[in-house]
């Protein structure tokens, strides 16, 4: 059924180019959802989903919480209305979302290409893990972490984050940071340069600090042996199981965050894919998918959620349970009798002004007559030349690409580059990435065949 998934995605449309998609390709092409489908949360009104709430705000709280006493749930749901060239990772990335939150949120809206006038539900609102509030808590099943400062009790600061792919996955239990490292060098475990020799894409022994390095900017290094909470060089992997094993940040979180930690600071890493929180008279339930080394019985949650009604003689609706359950989609639903379903709670959603341009948003630099270019696709279909090309503007380091039309098709050319053996390196990033043989094109040569 993948392999249908990955036809789909580029089929004959491809022209000239052997195309034999990888796990990269696929985990940036808004497929993490594999062969499950999720209902629209934007059926028949999608263009008017905010009737009740008319004005427009510019700001919402997005990392910073101040928690009551016993306060689970806090943040606001919101919604944005997409523009010609928006994608939902940048989207995401510029309200402290990942990719899981914004793609598992808008299942009916394509990730790279959303159709411009769409409305994006943004799921700012959270529920706090079951477990002590002190230090650092993670939640594998939402890829979210959740600070709590020792000096300020009554805050909580949360980030989201991209956690160890299968086969290599995250630990889960209670650890604490025993280091702090700013612009680390990468000591490439022998396991990792075993997976990359196989490849064909030899690693050192020693990666320094610089923009090909994937721990970024900063590093905390955890209990457990060769796992760390870092940045990345590829932000557009938050909200994804990519890594070896490691937790990563967005550069501008993991910056913020590696100042506020000290050496020592408890760091409890759990998978907990159903959350509860009573709000305000009213019972929430998140859904997560649980990840797939973890096995999470829906009895005891079913057993849970009776005793939490029964403590407070409120009434469980059991059907909008099941619904909850099966978008399994990360947004809070309140699931008492009459309470409001998840089309009234994303109706009343607060409605957020469209930024003139979305944080760490990537620039495209023009293709002058002297720089070196690389063909790296032609494709029938504007929309699947478009998909690759915004992909290809989000990869880390990025690889700067356009469409340009050409023959009643659309090639997809990458550049600029100023030197012939940038282009090779580059191509080869392509080569192993997307599995895509790329075409170097000399200075002057980027509209011949």
């Amino acid at each position: 059924m993948l392999m249908n998934t990955v036809k789909r995605l580029l089929p004959s449309t491809l022209l000239f180019l052997p195309v034999r998609p990888i796990i990269m390709f696929l985990l940036m092409s808004g497929l993490l959802s594999g062969c499950q489908h999720f209902p629209s949360l934007f059926p028949d009104d999608a263009k008017v989903l905010n009737p009740s709430v008319s004005e427009q705000v510019s700001v919402v709280d997005k990392h910073e919480f101040t928690l009551a006493r016993d306060q689970a749930l806090f943040g606001s749901l919101a919604t944005i209305t997409v523009k010609d060239n928006d994608t939902l990772p940048d989207i995401a990335r510029h309200f402290g979302l990942g990719y899981n939150d914004i793609s598992m949120a808008n299942p009916s809206i394509a990730a790279w290409t959303p159709t411009p006038g769409s409305q994006v539900l943004l799921p700012l609102q959270f529920i706090l893990p079951d477990s002590p509030r002190k230090g650092i808590t993670l939640n594998l099943a939402n890829m979210r972490l959740f600070y709590y400062p020792k000096q300020t009790p009554d805050k909580v600061f949360t980030y989201p984050v991209g956690i160890g792919r299968d086969g290599w996955n995250t630990p889960t239990g209670l650890l604490k940071i025993i280091s702090k490292t700013a612009n680390p060098s990468w000591n490439v475990p022998e396991s990792i340069q075993r997976e990359h020799a196989r490849k064909g894409d030899a690693l050192p022994a020693v990666v320094r600090a610089g923009p090909n390095n994937p721990l970024g900017n900063y590093a905390m290094r955890l209990t457990v042996s060769h796992y760390l909470i870092h940045g990345t060089n590829k932000p557009y992997g938050i909200g994804m199981q990519v890594s070896h094993g490691c937790v990563q940040l967005y550069p501008e979180n993991i910056e913020t965050l590696f100042e506020k930690i000290t050496i020592g600071t408890p760091v409890q890493i759990v998978h907990q894919p159903y959350l509860t929180a009573w709000h305000e008279g009213m019972l929430y339930l998140e859904a997560n998918k649980p990840l797939q080394n973890h096995k999470q019985s829906k009895m005891q949650l079913m057993k849970q959620l009776r005793q939490l009604s029964s403590k407070k003689h409120a009434t469980i609706d059991w059907k909008k349970v099941e619904r909850v359950l099966d978008r399994a989609d990360g947004v809070p639903t309140p699931i008492l009798e009459n309470s409001p379903d998840i089309a009234e709670i994303t109706r009343n959603a607060l409605p957020l002004k469209h930024p003139d341009y979305f944080n760490h948003q990537p620039v495209i630099e023009a293709i002058k007559a002297d720089d070196w270019a690389i063909r790296v696709a032609d494709f029938k279909d504007e929309t699947k030349a478009q998909q690759l090309v915004t992909m290809l503007n989000h990869q880390g380091p990025i690889i700067p690409a356009r469409k340009v039309a050409k023959d009643h098709a659309f090639q997809v050319i990458a550049g600029p580059f100023k030197n012939k053996t940038e282009v090779l390196a580059v191509a080869k990033r392509i080569r192993m990435d997307f599995e895509l043989k790329a075409e170097p094109l000399k200075p002057g040569q980027i509209l011949v065949n």
